[in-house]
């Protein structure tokens, strides 16, 4: 019995890091081949007991030299196909004829065929892992994708490519890590910003396959293809940025808008990538002007420094003018209240004495001549002393004297305690003579 098959070639390209071929040498695989081989080796003549003497499946010693003869070769492989399957051999010379096969050597033929179709269906079974897609591919072409589980497909016709969709996978931009080292790569770091500064950038990409069928068809080298594109979308973003926001507060910002104009390519591209997360790994200026910027960073920070104090003083000095600023007001508010309250007053009063001048004008000035008189002497010192009364016994208040505070009442001389010489008082109705003593002294 003699088997025939072919194989098949994909697209020239370099075979991802993360892809898994199959039909692959299983278990199922391995023990149909190793029936093909215990059937074929079983079958020939030359391993069937008694030997043939050291001879080849073509009566040919090992030990002689030069080629066979090719009708002789043929002539004995025809007899031992004939003896496999229990026939006749042909008769030799020139009589020709070949072999026939009696209906015992047929079914022993079934079950040979029988046996070989089982092991080539048991070996085009196959299984993806839960985490993994397989994409089926017939004589090199895609046909499907499938996802976890048992699958058949027919072998030497179908290829099985599987992809783990699942994993997170990592890319460096602008170096490379290895272990707890970590080497510079300057053509992929630096990048121009728009106010014309060099900065240099170290980023992180994590992503995953979404689409197997994309990512296997559509890009020849898709590792090459994101780093390129990463390189692209991040200096567009640090082009339109100025060196200190990037360096600075810009992170995060940076990252998040390389990270969608990146997605945005792979999507132009369908490359079968998604891009889960970037990050800025760090962000300096180039390590030649590094002290120049850092001087350049202290000299910020001590006028951001200077301004706090500024703000600090002016949050502080401001409330308290404005509040001594409202005192002043109230306190002028409730002045000008009082003045126009005393001259409303005093225009009320002035305005009554004239009705009652009107009625009596000589009442009217003796009254006011004699309230004038009081409050002027009210704030007097003198003591007026009545000397033709016939009491001799004379009582001053010498403390109230003394000190200024004088009553300014008229005294009667008298037999009076000194007690009553300070708490009594008398009006000038009271004095000696009356008003018109009073009138004449003063005039």
């Amino acid at each position: 019995m003699v088997m025939f098959g072919w194989t098949y070639r994909l697209p020239s390209r370099r075979k991802p890091h993360n892809i898994r071929s199959s039909p692959e040498p299983g278990a199922s695989r391995v023990w149909a081949a190793r029936v093909c081989r215990c059937a074929w080796s079983e079958s020939m003549a030359w391993n069937q007991p008694g030997g043939n003497g050291g001879r080849d499946p073509w009566g040919n010693r090992g030990d002689q030299q030069g080629p066979p003869d090719l009708d002789e070769v043929l002539k004995k492989l025809r007899t031992r196909l004939g003896r496999l399957f229990g026939g006749r051999a042909g008769g030799g010379g020139g009589s020709g004829g070949g072999f026939s096969l009696p209906g015992g050597s047929l079914a022993g033929a079934g079950i040979i065929a029988a046996v070989v179709v089982g092991a080539w269906a048991l070996a085009g079974f196959y299984i993806v892992d839960p985490a993994e897609e397989a994409v089926v591919l017939r004589f090199g072409g895609y046909r499907v994708t499938t996802g976890p589980g048992l699958h058949w497909a027919p072998y030497f016709i179908d290829g099985v490519e599987k992809v783990n969709v699942q994993q997170i996978h990592n890319q460096e931009i602008g170096f490379r890590s290895s272990g707890a080292s970590r080497s510079n790569v300057a053509h992929e770091s630096l990048m121009l910003t728009e106010d014309e500064n060099i900065v240099d950038l170290k980023f992180s990409i994590q992503y995953r396959i979404s689409d197997p069928q994309f990512y296997l068809f559509n890009v020849l080298d898709p590792d090459l293809t994101l780093r390129q594109a990463t390189e692209s979308a991040v200096r567009e973003v640090v082009g339109r940025s100025e060196m200190d926001f990037v360096i600075t507060a810009g992170r995060d910002v940076v990252a998040s808008e390389a990270g969608t104009l990146i997605q945005e390519i792979l999507d132009r591209y369908q490359a079968g990538l998604h891009i889960t997360s970037v990050n800025m790994q760090d962000a300096q200026p180039p390590a030649q002007v590094q002290d120049a910027f850092f001087d350049a960073v202290k000299a910020r920070e001590d006028q951001e420094r200077i301004i706090n104090q500024a703000n600090a003083y002016k949050a502080d000095i401001v409330p308290k003018a404005r509040g001594e600023a409202n005192a002043m007001l109230e306190r002028a508010e409730g002045y000008r209240q009082r003045v126009i309250a005393q001259a409303d007053g005093e225009t009320n009063r002035f305005l009554k004495v004239l009705n009652e001048y009107h009625k009596a004008p000589a009442v009217t000035r003796e009254r006011l001549y004699i309230e004038t008189i009081e409050q002027v002497m009210a704030n007097s010192s003198k003591v007026l002393v009545d000397l033709q009364g016939g009491n001799k016994i004379l009582l001053l208040p010498l403390d109230k004297l003394l000190s200024g505070q004088g009553t300014g009442r008229v005294i009667r001389p008298g037999s009076i305690d000194a007690d009553d010489i300070g708490t009594s008082s008398f009006g000038i109705d009271d004095a000696p003579g009356g008003r018109d003593s009073l009138r004449s002294r003063t005039r």
